[in-house]
């Protein structure tokens, strides 16, 4: 059985992770409409990312006979006017994150719930390349996103990538 407070915070991360899917896809929405379809194409795998994230807490607290409540998705609310500024939200939303996963891990360490504790380790490593990943977009930005044809290459470079679902056995 979980402890309150760590079943509670498991909870909220399924809104927390839908949130972050439809933040990329208002991202996508962005870029799509820019002309972008490589940066589009990037944030809507990230989107899938995010609800298969949703998905893995959904069917941990099953799996613990815990039950799972639903809350509303809010509406991501920012308004963007450059290419950079969506690159950095994502930074900064990243980071957000890991922040909410850190708590979720420190309430298990807590409580010891090494079950708890060993489910959030992928959680944790991903959390790490998520970070990555969206740093080294706003790099390329700031190298080549003022040329024209370099941020072609970018777009296209962006373009190939494709959703691999996580390989997390629970």
């Amino acid at each position: 059985m979980l402890n309150e407070k760590v079943h509670f915070l498991l909870n909220q991360q399924i809104n927390k992770e839908f949130y972050s899917a439809y933040l990329y896809l208002d991202f996508s929405n962005y870029f799509k409409a820019r002309g972008l379809d490589g940066f589009a194409n990037w944030y809507m795998v990230q989107a899938q990312e995010e609800r298969d994230h949703a998905m893995l807490f959904y069917t941990y607290l099953q799996n613990e006979n815990m039950s799972v409540t639903l809350d509303a998705i809010a509406k991501p609310d920012k308004v963007f006017t450059a290419d950079m500024d969506v690159l950095k939200a994502g930074l900064e939303h990243e980071l957000y994150v890991t922040s909410l996963i850190n708590d979720i891990y420190a309430a298990a360490y807590e409580v010891k719930d090494f079950r708890t504790m060993q489910f959030l380790d992928w959680f944790v490593k991903e959390q790490g390349e998520e970070e990555t990943n969206a740093n080294d977009l706003i790099s390329k930005m700031e190298l080549f996103g003022s040329d024209p044809k370099s941020l072609y290459m970018l777009n296209n470079e962006l373009a190939a990538r494709v959703y691999t679902a996580p390989s997390l056995v629970l």
